[in-house]
């Protein structure tokens, strides 16, 4: 089987994202399992347009936050170099890993509708199906295929909280699928996002992803690909662009999470705080959508949920990437390792760029909540699975909702 990744062209399938506990909250940067998302073909990769660097406003000017400004010296980064250019060395020594590392200056225009749209699947980490063969934790039989519907549009009226996640990674511009969630600390306020690990960092052979933004209710209208080609910013992203001020993962996907053989799937999560890309009218990202899901930690088991959606722009063939889709399903368990936790698996079609995606079922309390993210699939599709979040999950939640408390 295959991680589900940002989308890059026709990659096999793959992880779709990732996050953890309190003790990874320690780890609070970083990166989940990437198996499902999707990410965008290598694009222009130049950061032209204005490259101011961040959201606080001056006299009119764009300025950036002194905290982000002082982690860039720290590791020798000069940002007017950054913004015009310097992010797209990818050089070992150059590409930061870590925890709490990660910096994600804004570069104002730098995911203009050209960027946006072009944006494809990441290469995604492949699980031969055989991994999954034998006693290994609990497994079900292989779901039946399900084909993915057609969300329809307003995507606002249908799916408010989902959106595009966009990113830079060494193979270019990518996409994976997100969530606005609810923000403990902020209630009715939130600027939180949740996604796979593999859609914010690489895992063990890399480090943090760059120019990472969100995009709530991309293509609203439901445009075909070709009426997008002359689409205005506004209409492709009519809720805004957010850039992710911070985001974190778990540290088993930091320390584990591969390309191949579904390491570090189970904890493929991530969590992420945006700000708008010039500033918004004050207003946070849930008053902006008009909604925010709320996040289960204690789902009920598999055989008591009676059915699972799952929500992404699944952007590898047969799909572009431009509209959004969904899948319905009774769930069952995989285990890739005895040692891990089972994982969650669905029934499915939809393909890479789908990863971070949100799956929606009823809670603990008898209302729709996110109980885990689009993570892994099998090369040939047919089938989803993803993370039963827990305490790491919830600890990684729990430390970005108390970094911005109040904020």
């Amino acid at each position: 089987m295959r991680s589900i990744r940002p989308s890059s062209t026709a990659r096999r399938e793959g992880r779709r994202s990732r996050r953890t506990s309190p003790v990874l909250a320690a780890v609070a940067l970083a990166s989940t399992l990437a198996l499902t998302a999707t990410a965008c073909e290598s694009g222009d990769t130049d950061a032209g347009a204005d490259t101011s660097a961040t959201a606080a406003a001056d006299d009119g000017k764009l300025k950036i936050p002194d905290d982000i400004a002082d982690r860039l010296k720290e590791h020798g980064i000069d940002l007017d170099k950054w913004r015009n250019g310097a992010w797209k060395d990818w050089d070992r020594d150059k590409w930061l890993r870590e925890a709490q590392d990660f910096v994600n200056p804004i570069i104002e225009g730098l995911w203009d509708p050209d960027r946006m749209r072009d944006a494809d699947e990441p290469d995604q980490p492949e699980v031969d199906v055989n991994d999954i063969s034998g006693d290994q934790g609990v497994t079900d039989p292989t779901p039946d295929p399900v084909q993915a519907k057609a969300v329809a549009p307003s995507y606002h009226d249908n799916a408010p909280t989902a959106g595009k996640l966009l990113f830079d990674s060494p193979e270019g511009t990518m996409v994976c699928s997100a969530t606005v969630v609810q923000d403990p600390a902020n209630p009715g306020k939130s600027n939180m996002v949740w996604t796979a690990g593999h859609c914010v960092h690489a895992g063990k052979k890399g480090g943090w992803y760059r120019n990472i933004a969100f995009v709530p209710s991309y293509n609203d209208s439901g445009m075909s690909a070709q009426e997008i080609e002359g689409a205005t910013k506004e209409q492709i992203a009519p809720y805004g662009v957010w850039w992710g001020d911070w985001a974190q993962t778990s540290d088993q996907w930091i320390e584990q999470g591969g390309a191949t053989g579904g390491d570090g799937a189970s904890y493929d999560f991530a969590v992420i705080h945006v700000t708008p890309e010039k500033g918004g009218d004050g207003k946070s990202l849930e008053e902006t959508v008009g909604s925010a899901m709320p996040v289960d930690f204690d789902a009920p088991s598999v055989p008591k949920i009676k059915e699972m959606t799952a929500i992404g722009y699944p952007a590898a063939p047969p799909y572009d990437g431009q509209t959004m889709f969904n899948c319905e399903d009774k769930p069952g368990r995989l285990s890739l390792t005895a040692s891990d936790p089972t994982m969650y698996r669905i029934g499915c079609s939809m393909t890479a760029g789908s990863s971070g995606g949100g799956w929606i079922a009823t809670g603990s309390d008898g209302k729709p909540a996110l109980v885990s993210n689009t993570s892994i699939g099998p090369v040939t599709s047919g089938w989803l699975a993803g993370p039963r979040l827990g305490a790491e999950a919830k600890g990684v939640y729990q430390a970005v909702s108390e970094k911005f408390a109040g904020q």
